[in-house]
């Protein structure tokens, strides 16, 4: 099969950027989207023109940096798997496919299809992690966990921080991220000692690095290529309204007997 792509090129962050069409000829069915833009890659470099840059690693749906919109859909015409795991022959012979950065203000293109997603490292960073000493592991069903919580928090934990869902939502709300990040341990006995900081801090970086609000629309979740739930954004808006009145209160307090906040 042979297809024609319409692909984005940028030289750079501050540089302008536009769409240029490639042929993909000989295309096999059964090689994937990532496979097939190499093969153009080749071709370009053979002719001596820049190659498409692009960003990859794992190439089986587990890292999240092949992220790419394909014909106006973060991670192209599927539901539940990543653009790596798109295949040819999810197009017909002689297609025009459009492939396009995520766009969204925090995830700035830094060449043709690769963005800086390194705001959602920032967000991890704020409070997606556990720093409580823990001491040695211990005997196993010591500490009991509802197996709904283990299963809610696995399915938390499943979320690859791909960006779709920020690429997919029109005001580019990284919610679902930041829910799953925070539920995975909220679920949990390990994360309860840091629990209502952790959603504070989390939250706070999110709206500094200028994502939008959600406004429960749920293109997030239908995009997700690990199909991470819209329920966890509003089990986490109920831990941040818990932890923002536990807080205010906490200050409160603290000034009222003479301590610091």
């Amino acid at each position: 099969m042979s297809v024609t792509i319409r692909v984005w090129r940028q030289s750079g962050p501050d540089q302008a950027g536009r769409f240029a069409e490639y042929k993909a000829t000989n295309c096999n069915p059964n090689m994937s989207f990532l496979e097939m833009l190499d093969v153009v890659n080749d071709d370009l470099t053979a002719r001596g023109e820049e190659p498409i840059a692009f960003a990859h690693d794992c190439r089986e749906g587990i890292c999240g940096t092949c992220s790419l919109v394909i014909d106006g859909k973060p991670h192209g015409p599927h539901k539940g798997v990543a653009s790596c795991q798109t295949y040819m022959r999810s197009f017909t012979d002689g297609a025009v496919i459009t492939v396009e950065p995520f766009r969204a203000a925090p995830f700035p293109v830094l060449k043709d299809l690769i963005t800086d997603r390194s705001a959602f490292d920032k967000i991890q960073q704020a409070g997606g992690f556990i720093s409580i000493r823990t001491g040695a592991a211990p005997d196993a069903n010591s500490v009991p966990v509802p197996k709904e919580n283990a299963d809610l928090a696995m399915d938390a934990a499943a979320c690859i921080g791909c960006g779709a869902c920020v690429a997919a939502c029109k005001n580019a709300s990284a919610m679902l991220f930041v829910s799953a990040k925070v539920s995975q341990y909220a679920l949990l006995p390990q994360g309860q000692p840091e629990r209502d900081q952790r959603v504070l801090n989390m939250v706070a970086t999110m709206d500094s690095l200028g994502f939008g609000n959600c406004t429960n629309q749920y293109e997030c979740s239908a995009a997700c290529p690990k199909l991470i739930s819209h329920d966890f954004i509003a089990r986490m808006n109920k831990d941040y309204l818990a932890a923002s009145f536990r807080n205010a209160f906490k200050s409160k307090s603290a000034a009222a007997s003479g301590g610091g906040a």
